[in-house]
């Protein structure tokens, strides 16, 4: 007969921490968020991989490209590139965040000389650059002609037709740098020419990169990028356990630094057999996570696979129907506490500690510091992440409120076969997922800033410096459907309400 579990499986929002502790040193600035990412023998070794924060974005075409992936390696996070793409194209964004230089950008906003100034305009619209290099091509990298900024042009006494070539600032008038130029020497240039941007150029004279007074600024106040041994973006990448032979070369040659085989079901021999292709073709070079599971049993059989981290949750996603099309899934907070007791399990037998990711059932700020309390290592976020001024999907307005799209990598619109995929035809032979919108909220640095803020500010009331701190000390206690209700605004009229957490940006 059917196996039935005693107690059942329980999400983040029925249990709340109880308060520890706080000494005089326990402040939310004391706290470090930093976390190991793969596995690795604990109290033998450093991690060869760890989070500056324990946030990464979900494999998913609406969350995470190369925009993306820079935005968040800035802020100490990670992303992995979406695998529902040709190889030619993930590899390519894997590509362009390595070759992301910090505080060199490429233009993308460019013109050509015989533009005229309602093409100036429009492009300052459509992308908020006030600088905009000329191109012999237009392209980003063709030769450099001259610069058109604010200070070129007036609109109420130029006429919109006037061609850029004769309002722009050529180049023989500009102050430009060579392509081995760092970026302390152009910020040096930068500021003995009172610049507020330098044009970065190659031996031929084609435009490679801007800096931008302000970018070097906020490159110095970012103390927790993530970057490899070369000082290049870290970044992670999707696959599925179909075409991983073809696909993983070439994300390994575009640079990744860490792949996970991005499916809805972990458990299974098409995810052993992707894990031990790679064990074969590159020993413990590539780093590969795997998932998802919800249970003890399918934690170890990954980890036993030689899965460098594991996904936690099936069904919790905000865009997942999993659960109401299959009848398959657990509650999230559930599902956490007993792969974390496996994961301590495992460690005390063989030495290696296994990284694990709760991936799903995170609606609130809150429930990050719950997942973390509850033993994991870091989370996977699709929604939250869905919301901001860098992910993929496009922002529109839906009945007087800026939105942004937001689809299951399961849904009609993805098709991402791949994902569910049990060794059948090459289809989606149903949906496991909803095309959505979540509310626009900004740009993604000022809402992780105040995320992190209340999860570290968490720690402090339970007297707790570090995450692995966090979840020895945590004291959790269910609670009842009344005292969820008491724990928000009740019996009085709000003025205001944010459906989700960290909504409004802090600008």
């Amino acid at each position: 007969m059917a196996y039935y579990y005693d107690e059942p499986s329980r999400t983040f929002n029925e249990y709340l921490l109880v308060p520890g502790h706080t000494p005089s040193a326990c402040v939310p600035n004391a706290v470090s968020l930093k976390t190991p990412l793969v596995k690795y023998r604990k109290g033998e070794e450093e991690c060869p991989l760890s989070l500056n924060i324990p946030m990464v974005s979900a494999i998913m075409a609406a969350v995470s490209d190369d925009r993306m992936a820079v935005a968040l390696a800035t802020e100490g996070g990670l992303s992995f590139i979406y695998g529902n793409q040709s190889i030619e194209d993930e590899a390519a964004m894997v590509k362009r965040v390595k070759d992301y230089k910090a505080g060199f950008v490429v233009s993308d906003a460019n013109l050509r000389p015989d533009m005229t100034l309602a093409d100036v305009v429009e492009l300052k619209e459509r992308y908020g650059h006030s600088t905009m290099p000329v191109t012999e091509d237009g392209g980003p990298h063709g030769k450099l002609l001259g610069v058109v900024t604010e200070r070129d042009y007036r609109l109420s006494r130029m006429s919109m037709d006037e061609k850029v070539a004769d309002f722009m600032t050529p180049r023989e008038k500009l102050v430009v740098a060579p392509a081995d130029t760092s970026l302390k020497v152009a910020n040096d240039i930068i500021w003995d020419h009172k610049l507020n941007s330098l044009p970065v150029v190659d031996e031929n004279d084609h435009l490679m990169y801007l800096v931008f007074r302000k970018d070097y600024d906020s490159h110095k106040s970012n103390p927790n990028e993530m970057l490899d041994a070369h000082k290049r973006y870290m970044v992670g990448a999707g696959i599925n356990s179909r075409d991983y032979a073809e696909r993983v070369p070439a994300l390994v040659e575009a640079g990744v630094d860490v792949l996970c085989i991005d499916s809805s079901e972990g458990f299974s021999d098409w995810q052993k057999m992707t894990i031990e292709w790679v064990r074969e073709h590159y020993g413990n070079d590539v780093k590969i996570g795997a998932g998802n599971v919800v249970d003890a049993e399918g934690f170890r059989f990954l980890a036993e696979a030689g899965a460098d981290f594991i996904k936690i949750g099936i069904g919790g996603g905000s865009i997942c129907i999993t659960r109401e099309t299959k009848g398959i899934g657990r509650g999230q907070a559930t599902a956490v506490i007993e792969v974390a007791k496996a994961r301590d399990e495992y460690f005390k037998e063989t030495g290696i500690y296994v990284p694990i990711c709760s991936d799903g059932g995170i609606v609130y700020d809150h429930h990050i510091s719950l997942a973390l309390a509850m033993g994991a290592d870091f989370v996977m976020l699709g929604r939250y992440f869905a919301r901001f001024d860098e992910s993929p999907s496009n922002k529109v307005m839906v009945n007087g409120t800026y939105m942004k799209e937001y689809w299951g990598e399961g849904s009609a619109r993805a098709r991402n076969w791949g994902r569910y995929d049990l060794g059948g035809k090459k289809t989606l032979a149903f949906e496991e997922g909803v095309d959505s919108y979540v509310p626009y909220a900004g740009p993604l640095k000022d809402n992780v800033a105040l995320t992190l803020y209340k999860v570290k500010a968490t720690m402090c009331n339970c007297g707790a410096l570090t995450i692995p701190e966090f979840q020895d000390k945590a004291k959790l206690t269910l609670v009842s459907s009344t005292s969820i209700v008491e724990g928000g605004a009740h019996d009085v009229v709000l003025k205001d309400k944010n459906t989700y957490a960290s909504n409004v940006s802090l600008r």
